[in-house]
């Protein structure tokens, strides 16, 4: 009986270590989204995004410069819907600008698209074609405290 108890005790212990592996493999890769699937995508997450966001009129957002075509489309989805958009890095002393970050990869066949700012991230996976692309997945919202 003893041994079983110092086995249980042991093991439950043991079963909450763990080990930090920074080697760990992801299997999406980098793409780059052009003509109507990147506008089709940048459309619908900047839509999702102006529902967290809020404030289309007010609101400042600040995109890295990039010259893909997608960072392209999605800038003018956002300033579609009535962003100020900032680009080039000059941010106007009367103004503080939400910080978005973004990123397009692969995945079993599917784009996966996310957008991001200090207090929420978007995911979504979408499957693209030469016509446009359509959402494949329900949309992912992680809020950041």
């Amino acid at each position: 009986m003893k041994k079983t108890i110092a086995t249980v005790i042991i093991t439950a212990i043991l079963s909450g270590c763990q080990t930090a592996d920074e080697t760990l493999m992801t299997s999406s890769t980098p793409i780059a989204v052009t003509g109507a699937s990147a506008s089709a995508i940048a459309g619908d997450m900047a839509g999702r995004l102006a529902e967290q966001v809020g404030q289309t009129g007010t609101t400042t957002l600040k995109m890295a410069k990039d010259t893909s075509e997608y960072a392209a489309a999605l800038e003018a989805a956002l300033k579609g819907w009535g962003y100020t958009v900032i680009v080039d890095g000059k941010v106007p002393k009367d103004h503080k600008p939400v910080q978005i970050e973004w990123s397009i990869d692969s995945f079993d066949g599917h784009v996966l698209a996310r957008v991001s700012t200090p207090a929420f991230a978007l995911g979504r996976a979408y499957t693209a074609t030469s016509t446009g692309a359509t959402p494949a997945s329900p949309l992912s919202i992680m809020q950041r405290n």
